[in-house]
C-alpha cells in the first residue's frame, strides 16, 4: 500500500478499533447536518414569517412557542446517547482494555523538537536505562552505555516499524514542550507531556507506509516534525529489528 491515502474524507483504516471511531466521526457528522438544515430552514421561515411589511405592528413581549426548547431536548438526549453507547466504550477499549504484555510489542516514543525518537527493547525484553545527564545528538534517548539490559536496544529517528495483526504498547512521553502524537490511519492521537509516560496502544491490520504527525503546534519548526510509520509483515519487521540490532540479534517477542 502507497503513501497516498489522503482523500477528500477520512484517511484510509487499518486499525482494529478504527470502524468504531468511524461510525462515531459518521453519525456525527450526519447529525450536524441534520441541525444545519433544519435551522436554516427555521431561520428562513422566521426571516419571511416575521419580516416588516405594512400594517403589521412589531411585539416585543416573549411568545415563543415551545418547538425550539423540545428540539434542544432532543439534542441534548441524543448526545447523551452518543456519549455513553459509542464515546465511551471506544475509549475504554482503547484506553483501559490493554492487551498481555507477553502478546504485544512494547515500544516507546518520545518526541523532541522537532523529532520522534523511537525506542526497542532488545532480545531480552527488557528496556535500557536512560537518564537526562545523558541525553545529546548522539544519544538522543539518554541511553545509559554501562547497563546491560540496553545493549542490545534498538533505537531509530521518525522511523516507526511494527508487524501487522499483532498489538503495540505505545509509551509516549516529551523531551521538552506539549506535542500530539499522531498516526491517523490507526485513529491514534496523544499528547506527548513532559514529566509523564503515557500508555496506548493500537493494532494495525494491513500492511504499508503511513506518517507520524504532530497535531500539536510545538514550535516554529513544527511543519517539519513528520515521521514514518511502516506495518511490516512479521517476517519483514524480523528482518528490519534484525539489520538494526547490535550484531545482528534477533528481537522479534520481547516484552517489557
Amino acid at each position: 500500500m502507497g503513501k497516498n491515502y489522503y482523500g477528500w474524507g477520512l484517511p484510509i483504516d487499518v486499525s482494529t478499533h478504527g470502524p468504531r471511531i468511524d461510525q462515531l466521526i459518521l453519525i456525527l457528522h450526519v447529525a450536524m447536518v441534520l441541525l444545519f438544515v433544519g435551522w436554516s430552514i427555521f431561520l428562513i421561515y422566521t426571516l419571511f414569517r416575521f419580516r416588516a411589511r405594512p400594517g403589521h405592528q412589531a411585539v416585543y413581549e416573549t411568545r415563543h412557542f415551545k418547538a425550539p426548547t423540545f428540539l434542544e431536548v432532543v439534542v441534548a438526549i441524543f448526545e447523551l446517547f452518543l456519549l455513553a453507547a459509542f464515546a465511551t466504550p471506544i475509549w475504554l477499549g482503547a484506553r483501559q482494555n490493554f492487551p498481555p504484555d507477553d502478546k504485544a510489542l512494547h515500544v516507546r516514543v518520545v518526541a523532541q523538537q522537532f523529532a520522534w525518537n523511537i525506542h526497542y527493547p532488545g532480545k531480552d525484553g527488557v528496556f535500557g536505562k536512560t537518564s537526562a545527564e545523558l541525553m545529546g545528538s548522539s544519544n538522543p534517548l539518554g541511553l545509559d552505555p554501562a547497563d546491560p539490559a540496553g545493549k542490545d536496544d534498538v533505537t531509530t529517528i521518525n522511523q516507526l516499524h511494527v508487524p501487522v495483526n499483532t498489538p503495540v504498547i505505545v509509551k509516549l512521553s516529551s523531551k521538552d514542550v506539549i506535542h500530539s502524537f499522531t498516526l491517523p490511519v490507526m485513529r491514534v492521537k496523544q499528547d506527548a507531556i513532559p514529566g509523564e509516560l503515557i500508555p496506548l496502544w493500537f493494532e494495525a491490520t494491513q500492511t504499508g507506509e503511513f506518517e507520524i504527525a504532530c497535531a500539536q503546534l510545538c514550535g516554529f519548526g513544527h511543519y517539519r516534525m513528520r515521521g514514518f510509520f511502516t506495518v511490516d509483515s512479521k517476517e519483514k519487521f524480523e528482518e528490519w529489528l534484525q539489520e538494526q540490532a547490535p550484531k545482528g540479534e534477533s528481537l522479534l517477542g520481547g516484552t517489557a
